[in-house]
């Protein structure tokens, strides 16, 4: 586990390892929220990017028979 100074402006530096492995670059945007008494960042990708991540996803439904 890594550890981060919050500096006077209230900035954090990620480490490298953190940055390398979720492919962040300067200027990407990152949601921030409180969880559970916890601060969670999670990293806003381009909408191109999620372009096929459900293919092959089986999308048959068994639907009751008055819903038909």
């Amino acid at each position: 586990m890594q550890s981060v100074t919050v500096s006077s402006k209230f900035q954090v530096v990620l480490p490298i390892t953190v940055r390398k492995t979720l492919n962040l670059h300067p200027g990407q945007k990152i949601q921030v929220f409180l969880y559970n008494n916890r601060i969670e960042m999670i990293p806003i990708k381009p909408i191109k990017e999620a372009r096929g991540f459900l293919k092959g996803i089986d999308t048959t439904v068994t639907r009751e028979k008055d819903r038909i």
